[in-house]
């Protein structure tokens, strides 16, 4: 029967109106893969040199069992990113003689067909073979590399199992994005304990104890049915698709009801984001990169006036990546909202209240940074200003200049979909505008007036919002035909 469903798919991929378009780019993406594994190969083949220059005074052995644990909890974390779920139409089966464990188990066959499944046995084998081998035997070596494979097939399964929960509600893969990051601080910036000892202390121990790999390939098996069961109740298009909340207010967000017609296209724009991949990473993605200020923070290297552009990236990381986008988001239904009662007005102002949302929540979860000095958050309430007034303005100003749509139905790792001249023009003013206006107090020493400047531009132009949107609503009035022509072509 998984023959059967392989030539479907074949069938449906060959007779498809774009199979020339997705054929150039499977083959782009194949030799992009393809090079990616050479330097994992090579990266594989180099590794006991690479940890000995690392750590001179561990034993190599030992230098490599305490790597491995901190692999696989980063592994998680790129699946969670760029891992994409295995799809099948099954609408069309559910009403044949067909078994749903059969179908199920298709599903679950894919998924092992994932290049993150093939990366720690290019990586770490090679190792293997070159120096636990000579030292500990070959029984040594099977029970290492059969832990590496169980351990990938757990973190591929449990990546999957999270992103079809995330699916129904988009708050478990921000839970889950958090809990790594609370994992990964917990050792390498509060100390709290060491993942590299834990590490050892398992794969330490499975050199003396070969029997201590049938942990993996246990929870390997577990999680493999968690998931199968997980799908096989959930087979159905309807109940993979719609909440089941027996309360729904106008909004299903209560708190948006004030604002009347603008908080209903704030909540749809939320579903929007929490329901689909590529719109949700621009979101994880910004929640990830409230890390950003430990890389630059803790290095006393770093130049006074970076200070901005890591503010002004934490706290508006999210209308950068979204958006750089908007109206494409969008363009599915655009259409529709032309010829819907909806003001654009009042499109555009619920854009500036998702901004500044999703900018306040960014701005408070980086008042911790509090720590390298209260003067660290000063600067990211002042960028924060500056985003949700200036950026959020020149952000919706481009958008009426992007005719390129998106098809909301696609993964977000690796499409490029919706990516322009546009992208690439609005990156410079974003970038480089705070530092125009800083700058030049800086040259005459004038630090804190060059603060208190930034500060009070990014208020004007809050202050003066609704004029803004008038000139925004102006301006689309003369482009809305060709953005949504372009819209219309796929």
């Amino acid at each position: 029967m998984f023959s059967l469903f392989f030539t479907h798919e074949l069938k449906s991929f060959w007779r498809s109106a774009n199979t020339g378009k997705t054929l150039a780019i499977k083959i782009v993406m194949g030799i992009l893969i393809l090079i990616l594994f050479m330097y994992v190969l090579a990266l594989g083949l180099f590794l006991d040199r690479i940890l000995e220059k690392a750590q001179p005074n561990e034993n190599l052995t030992v230098a490599f069992c305490g790597i491995l644990l901190i692999y696989y909890l980063y592994d998680i974390l790129l699946r969670l990113q760029l891992q994409e779920l295995p799809t099948l139409k099954v609408q069309p089966y559910l009403h044949l003689p067909v078994k749903r464990n059969t179908v199920v188990g298709y599903l679950a066959f894919t998924a092992l067909f994932s290049f993150f499944n093939l990366w720690p046995i290019v990586l770490f084998v090679p190792f293997i073979l070159k120096i636990i081998l000579p030292a500990s035997g070959a029984l040594a070596v099977v029970t290492f590399i059969i832990a590496i494979i169980a351990l990938a097939l757990l973190n591929n399964y449990l990546a999957l199992y999270i992103k079809r929960k995330a699916n129904l509600n988009g708050f478990v893969l921000l839970i889950a994005g958090g809990l790594l990051a609370l994992i990964s601080a917990g050792d390498f910036v509060w100390h709290l304990f060491s993942l590299s000892k834990i590490s050892y202390l398992f794969f330490g121990n499975l050199i003396k104890m070969p029997a201590l790999v049938l942990l993996p390939l246990i929870l390997a098996v577990v999680m493999y049915y968690i998931n199968f069961a997980y799908l096989k109740s959930n087979l159905y298009l309807e109940e993979l698709t719609t909440r089941k909340n027996e309360h729904k207010s106008s909004t299903e967000f209560p708190v948006l009801d004030r604002f009347g017609r603008v908080g209903d296209l704030v909540a749809n724009e939320i579903k929007l984001i929490l329901r689909n991949k590529r719109p949700r990473s621009a979101l994880t993605m910004g929640l990830l990169f409230m890390f950003y200020g430990l890389i630059f923070y803790t290095n006393p290297a770093m130049p006074k006036g970076f200070n901005i552009f890591v503010g002004m990236f934490m706290t508006g990381i999210f209308i950068i990546n979204y958006g750089q986008f908007m109206f494409s988001w969008q363009g599915a239904h655009f259409d529709g909202i032309m010829v819907s009662k909806v003001k654009f007005a009042d499109f555009l102002k619920a854009k500036y209240m998702l901004f500044t949302i999703v900018s306040t929540v960014a701005f408070l979860l980086t008042v911790p940074y509090a720590y390298f000095g209260w003067k660290i958050v000063m600067i990211h309430f002042i960028m924060y200003i500056w985003n949700i007034g200036v950026n959020t303005t020149v952000v919706l100003f481009f958008a009426n200049r992007n005719y390129k749509r998106i098809d909301l139905s696609k993964g977000a790792s690796f499409n490029w979909e919706g990516v322009g001249a546009t992208q690439l023009l609005l990156s410079f003013p974003l970038m480089l505008m705070p530092y125009l206006v800083y700058w030049p107090f800086i040259a005459f020493g004038l630090q804190n007036t060059a603060y208190v400047v930034l500060a009070s531009i990014g208020i004007l132009f809050i202050a003066t919002r609704n004029f803004w949107i008038g000139k925004l609503t102006a301006d689309f009035e003369t482009k809305k035909y060709k953005i949504a022509e372009g819209f219309r072509n796929k």
